[in-house]
């Protein structure tokens, strides 16, 4: 008898064996590469999607094709992001990320034949892919963060920080790759002419696309799926989808800082950069300065994601990151004046570095609150995230022509002042009634 048991028993324990590691110890591994592989997949895929971004309103100038196609697509990730979740929920967090790719690689390539019957479409199913994607993106991290805090018994909220500032950190160095691929694919193209390069460019984009899709593939499959949710869409999920969320005073608290968060990612490439760094720096800086502030937004998400455990230190955190934003904000109101040379070269690239540090606080933190608030409405929570980041883009792609660059300034000190209200009354209150009422 016992014989036959250690005859059973034997190759679960060589298995481990063979990889000289404790049975224990073969999850964190899992999780853990899991979260590598996914930073790394993002990583190529965004390093092209925000190099062609950046390029749109150059490069498609024709009826401005490219400054429209992204408002259309930041429109349709609007909406499609209200649906998301279900769909995300029913076909897994993996699913989701591979067919999330898909619009990526199609918006790709639609640019190296750019026209209103490639480009409109593409983008079209790009919203839809970008909400999909988004949503299983952070559904598949938090998942990972828990199962790893459980198998290893830490701290979960300090483990979905730790993640969050991995990927977030390595998101925001697309930034940089991303500017200096295009800088060096473009070095042809003339200030004042058409640039030239385009069609090399889009096609080295499309292979980083194809390379982070093929890495997607050995994730691991997780059972993200929550008990006693449906896990095929109907028209009934879809529209409790909708409607429920707004029924969970925690979401309605952090919406304005959500929504906050969009409209500071899209300040910056649709207005800091033609009204600050343009006069200071000229269209060649624009690269550079962009690049300076991936690379302060890499570091800030690193730091950030180390040093959250839960939420007092990200309300920490985050009121940090909202003072610093709203000191570039009152400087360019009452302080700043357009001015070449070198103090005005210094004072374009701090400001937009420290606007980087800001941004790398909003992303981190708030993926993290996320995960933390809604354990059990994770799809559902992200997916109102990305409903209201990509309106707020939206809004600023077609609000921009139309106010002043001042009243824009006033707009976002406004914004934040309520997001910051609203998230401070959550962490104080609200926060406190929900963790020590359970």
């Amino acid at each position: 008898m016992d014989s036959q048991h250690r005859e059973e028993t034997a190759p679960l324990v060589a298995e481990d064996e063979e990889l000289g590691l404790p049975s224990e110890v073969k999850p964190i591994k899992k999780h853990a590469r899991d979260v590598h592989v996914l930073c790394v997949a993002f990583l190529f895929i965004f390093s092209a999607y925000q190099g062609a971004q950046n390029l749109e309103s150059s490069v498609n100038t024709e009826g401005d094709l490219g400054t429209t196609s992204l408002g259309i697509l930041y429109v349709s990730f609007t909406l499609c992001s209200l649906v998301a979740s279900p769909i995300v929920r029913g076909m897994g967090s993996k699913g989701a990320l591979l067919l999330g790719t898909t619009g990526y690689i199609l918006f790709i390539a639609s640019n190296l034949k750019p026209s209103w019957y490639t480009m409109v479409p593409a983008s079209l199913y790009l919203g839809f892919a970008a909400s999909i994607i988004w949503v299983g993106q952070g559904t598949y991290l938090t998942s990972a963060a828990r199962s790893h805090a459980k198998d290893c018994h830490l701290h979960e909220g300090t483990i979905i920080g730790h993640f969050n500032g991995e990927f977030w950190g390595m998101f925001a160095s697309t930034q940089v790759i991303g500017n200096l691929i295009s800088l060096a694919l473009l070095t042809n193209g003339k200030e004042g002419g058409s640039v030239t390069g385009t069609g090399l460019l889009f096609t080295v984009f499309l292979a980083c696309m194809v390379l982070g899709m093929i890495l997607m593939c050995f994730l691991s499959t997780r059972e993200d799926k929550e008990e006693g949710l449906p896990t095929q869409p109907s028209f009934g999920s879809l529209l409790n989808s909708i409607i429920a969320p707004y029924m969970e005073i925690r979401l309605l608290l952090i919406i304005p800082l959500i929504a906050y968060s969009g409209l500071q990612q899209a300040f910056v490439w649709a207005e800091f950069t033609k009204h600050v760094v343009t006069p200071a720096l000229g269209v060649s800086g624009v690269g550079g300065a962009m690049a300076l502030y991936g690379a302060a937004d890499v570091a800030c998400s690193l730091v950030a994601g180390r040093l959250t455990s839960g939420i007092s230190s990200i309300t920490f955190i985050v009121s940090g990151g909202a003072i610093l934003q709203t000191l570039v904000l009152l400087w360019l109101l009452f302080g700043y004046s357009v001015t070449t040379g070198t103090i005005g070269s210094v004072s374009a690239l701090l400001m937009i570095a420290i606007w980087g540090v800001g941004d790398g606080v909003f992303n981190t933190q708030l993926n993290a609150l996320v995960g933390i608030l809604f354990k059990h409405e994770t799809e559902s929570a992200f997916a109102q995230m990305k409903v209201w980041q990509s309106a707020s883009i939206a809004l600023i792609c077609f609000l921009s022509p139309c106010i002043s660059f001042q009243a824009m300034l006033i707009l976002f000190v406004i914004a934040l002042f309520i997001a910051v209200t609203g998230f401070l009354y959550l962490a104080i209150r609200v926060e406190k009634t929900f963790f020590h009422g359970r």
